[in-house]
């Protein structure tokens, strides 16, 4: 074995002379322990809004969507867009026609985001999932166009689940210039039919502008005949994701953008994975503060046996192993406390999956859960494992060598 981590392991757990560096050296560990599981924890919430966010989007948003790089639309018979539908792995490939337009129902009107959709919609994504009403999911009935709304869009125009009369959509004409005596002749105007249900994402973008249609209503009312806006894939179960993402990537080239669920709402996780940074340099603060404690159980420990020092020297121990053994000692009081830590940690957000301990409202049903979430990633008690070591060598590495010269 190690000599100095043997000595070290050995005043680490012996009773001192003095009773206040056992003390301190207990302090020192609970210190750092719960350091530690406010790391654990804080990140393992963190992710947990991260994933139930990404649960939501998933209803609404495709695996994986292909875009035009330049400009909103692209023929829906381009032979690059043919050469991936007719990938074995794709399941589902969805052509779709977005754009603004206004939406006016009785007196009130909003500015909207209209999506047609092609009729396999509904085996793309989880729209079923989250609707709302009495009705059913139909985009298109004989004649009639049908337009499912986002919730929130549905309150802010006044229609309720199931609107009574037809909602007026308007978009301005693709081609000719706007007669300033007559500006209504600049617009397209046709009619949307209800269902009978909203849909309910959950995430204001959606439930605040959306309104889905069938995509011929949409290629009508903006001029968009034979052309798309995207082309929205779902891949077969089992499929290797990432492979299959880079062959479409290949086949795409540069004529067209290929993006998943999470870069299709970069600017969120963006900010979520800021936030959570942040959190985490804050907490390591925190952790250094509480890594001063192993300094003063440290220099009192090298106070406490230098009687010890003087027999190792005897012994034969150079000024190098006996520096080592102080320096094993705060690692190991730093190493003790990441384990409890994240033991601690563990254990709390096992509690919070399980019981809910601590709730996000008085009321339920007030928020989209009703506790915080929580998921525990491996990786992150690995990176939270390893910033407990370094952090406590780093704080004790330069403190043991000058008392070492100085007291022993």
């Amino acid at each position: 074995m190690n000599f100095p981590f043997y000595i070290a392991r050995r005043y680490l757990f012996s009773k001192k002379s003095t009773h206040a560096i056992n003390v301190i050296s207990g302090i020192s560990v609970v210190g750092v322990a719960v350091a530690t599981m406010a790391l654990v924890v804080t990140l393992s919430v963190f992710n947990g809004f991260h994933d139930l966010v990404a649960s939501l989007f998933t209803s609404f948003d495709p695996q994986l969507k292909v875009t035009p790089a330049v400009g909103k639309t692209a023929p829906a018979d381009d032979p690059v867009l043919t050469e991936i539908r007719r990938l074995p792995q794709v399941e589902v490939a969805t052509e779709t026609v977005e754009d603004m337009a206004l939406a006016i129902y009785g007196e009130r009107q909003a500015m909207i985001m209209l999506k047609g959709v092609d009729d396999n919609f509904d085996s793309l994504t989880h729209i079923r999932e989250i609707l709302v009403g009495d009705g059913t999911y139909e985009l298109r009935a004989a004649n009639l166009s049908y337009g499912i709304p986002g919730i929130r869009l549905a309150e802010m125009l006044g229609t309720g689940y199931c609107y009574q009369h037809p909602m007026r959509i308007y978009a301005p004409k693709r081609e000719g210039q706007l007669n300033m005596a007559n500006p209504q002749d600049g617009f397209v105007e046709d009619e949307l039919f209800s269902p009978g249900v909203l849909f309910n994402v959950k995430q204001a973008k959606y439930d605040k502008n959306y309104v889905l249609t069938n995509i011929a209503f949409a290629r009508s009312i903006f001029g968009q005949q034979g052309m798309l806006s995207a082309l929205e894939l779902r891949l077969r179960p089992g499929s290797d994701f990432e492979a299959v993402k880079a062959d479409i990537k290949r086949i795409a080239g540069e004529k067209y953008v290929v993006r998943d669920r999470f870069e299709q709402q970069e600017d969120t996780f963006r900010i979520m994975k800021i936030e959570k940074l942040i959190a985490y340099i804050f907490l390591t603060f925190i952790l250094v503060v509480a890594c001063f404690n192993i300094i003063g159980s440290l220099s009192m420990l090298m106070i406490d046996k230098k009687n010890d020092v003087v027999t190792l020297r005897n012994l034969g121990a150079d000024d190098r192993q006996i520096i080592r053994i102080f320096l094993f000692e705060g690692r190991l009081i730093s190493a003790m406390g990441a384990m409890v830590g994240i033991v601690l940690g563990l254990l709390l957000c096992w509690l919070q999956q399980t019981y809910g301990l601590v709730g996000l409202g008085r009321s339920s049903g007030s928020f989209v859960v009703d506790a915080y979430p929580v998921s525990v990633h491996p990786d992150d008690v690995v990176v939270i494992f390893v910033t407990v070591l370094a952090v406590g060598f780093v704080a004790v590495w330069y403190p043991v060598r000058y008392f070492a010269k100085r007291i022993i």
